[in-house]
């Protein structure tokens, strides 16, 4: 049982591995493993004790701190269900999140959250708040009577066993295309997870990353967190609460990093440093892991020329508790730029609309199965229905594998431009505009056209101090692209809508260079 529970793996790492470190926050503390479970068991107790029962939903509205990660993992030792929302949101999206998540309590750091609370008493949900004011004493959780739970009777949790079943965390899709749905991952579902990434990337307790990405999505959580603890490894959370590009590399190196895994635009941040003010030093790391969106091959030959690592792009989604399939380490093969390697864990098939499999090097819709992929959606049986048709989970991409097993994405069904009946790969646009010298960041997507149905736009932003224009970007795809897949409308900005992740989003960038009333419906 213990391998088939997120808690039964973290407790069988600390039980090996009791005084490794297992959190850091640079110059305020360190947690050995062992210390991270005695909190983690304590929160836990007092949190039943509180009231808290098993299936109850605790939303968690904090920047990344050693707090959130032992409310997260005490929530879900106590057989609740945790579901970290992003701290930055509004009054109104922290309304619709708590309703829809059917919320019991709220609990943020000590210095609160205005609208997650102000939200919270819209809907009558009580609130807590955490704190740890050092590594030896316990946390404190204020209750939402004033009362902490160091004034209520702890009783052991011997009577609470967490399952495999139990449904553990809860989260929400990005919603690229349409409304966002409701994900609930079991215990198994991370247990398979984080055992999928560990054994992908060879983790032991040896290795150590430095958190860049945000804890309430499944990227930050999973690849970097819950896959480190459960080798004995460690994490490193930054001091500022978020990434920051200027103290990231002390941080690497203060913490004995030997790895990170980033969204491609946080790369492409610490490689525009790197550029401007690169570091006297590097770290010397086992690899550099990329996921979330699509990184171009020149992206990726510019990270690996400038911080000396191996850089693995990976494929993950929420719905199945992150990893897909990754491209391995170099002594377990080779790694293929423009491919999102080869499957981790989980059966994988490129299926036709008819269910059947598509052979090696023909495109069609990627499709998964395994223990790490939810059961459903909550409350959405039409999405179910689809999503599940086959006996697999389908995963809205089109793709292909290779006669190696490797997996090359071609774009999201609902992304893929449909330009006079020929299907356009907006991956394949992006990664020639980013090929351009004078490019940092550029992104293709789809307008409505009278005479074609769909027609190709761009968006770029210019490398600091370089300039570019329209025609010399259209140059530039008509070298590289066929003449129907060049941007007929070129848009030159200094910044692109992305979500809390870092995550561009199609939909949302044609949205905001093209009219509303212009701009293509939501799944188009």
């Amino acid at each position: 049982m213990e391998g088939l529970t997120l808690t039964g793996v973290l407790r069988k790492a600390a039980g090996e591995f009791p005084s490794r470190r297992a959190i850091s926050v640079p110059g305020r503390l360190d947690l050995s493993h062992e210390r991270l479970h005695q909190l983690v068991d304590d929160a836990a107790a007092r949190l039943a004790a509180a009231g808290v029962s098993p299936g109850d939903v605790i939303a968690l509205a904090f920047p990344n701190t050693v707090e959130l990660v032992i409310v997260f993992l005490a929530v879900i030792r106590a057989r609740a269900v945790v579901a970290p929302l992003n701290s930055a949101y509004t009054e109104d999206e922290f309304v619709f999140y708590l309703s829809d998540l059917e919320t019991k309590l709220l609990v943020t750091n000590a210095e609160g959250n205005a609208a997650a609370e102000a939200a919270a008493a819209q809907l009558g949900i009580p609130r807590a708040a955490a704190s740890l004011r050092d590594a030896s004493g316990t946390l404190e959780l204020s209750l939402p009577d004033g009362a902490t739970t160091a004034d209520v009777a702890v009783t052991p949790l011997a009577g609470r066993v967490n399952d495999p079943s139990d449904v553990a965390l809860f989260l929400h899709t990005s919603g690229t295309t349409s409304r966002p749905k409701g994900v609930p991952l079991t215990q198994l579902n991370l247990a398979a997870s984080v055992t999928n990434i560990r054994s992908a990337y060879r983790l032991t307790e040896s290795d150590s990353t430095v958190i860049v990405l945000p804890l309430f999505h499944v990227h930050g959580l999973v690849a970097a967190l819950l896959s480190s603890l459960s080798a004995g490894a460690s994490v490193a959370l930054p001091a500022a609460g978020r990434f920051s590009a200027s103290t990231f590399w002390a941080d690497m190196r203060a913490s004995g990093a030997t790895w990170y895994t980033a969204v491609p635009t946080i790369h492409q941040i610490l490689l525009d440093r790197h550029a401007s003010r690169p570091e006297p030093v590097y770290p010397k790391l086992r690899f550099i892991r990329s996921c979330s969106a699509s990184l171009a091959p020149v992206i990726l030959e510019h990270l690996e020329a400038a911080f000396g690592a191996p850089v693995l792009e990976a494929y993950a989604m929420t719905e199945a508790a992150h990893q897909m399939a990754s491209n391995p380490l170099p002594d377990d093969g080779p790694r293929k730029p423009g491919a999102v390697g080869r499957p981790t864990g989980l059966e994988m098939a490129i299926l036709d609309e008819e269910g059947a499999r598509r052979p090696p090097n023909v495109p069609g819709e990627v499709c998964i199965r395994g223990p790490n992929v939810t059961k459903g959606y909550k409350n959405n049986p039409e999405a179910n229905k689809a999503a599940f048709a086959f006996g697999w989970f389908h995963t809205g991409d089109v793709g292909f594998l290779d006669a190696d097993g490797y997996l090359h994405l071609v774009g999201r069904i609902k992304e893929l431009i449909n330009r006079g009946g020929e299907k356009i790969s907006p991956i394949e646009v992006d990664a020639v505009l980013l090929d351009h010298p004078d490019i940092a960041q550029g992104v293709a997507f789809g307008v409505p056209d009278d005479k074609y149905g769909e027609e190709i736009n761009c968006a770029v932003i210019p490398r600091e101090g370089a300039e570019v224009d329209e025609a010399e970007v259209v140059r530039h795809c008509r070298k590289n692209l066929a003449a129907f897949k060049v941007p007929k409308r070129v848009f030159i900005t200094d910044s692109l809508p992305k979500t809390a992740t870092g995550k561009i989003q199609r939909r949302i960038v044609a949205e905001f260079f093209v009219p509303p009333a212009k701009a293509p419906r939501a799944g188009a």
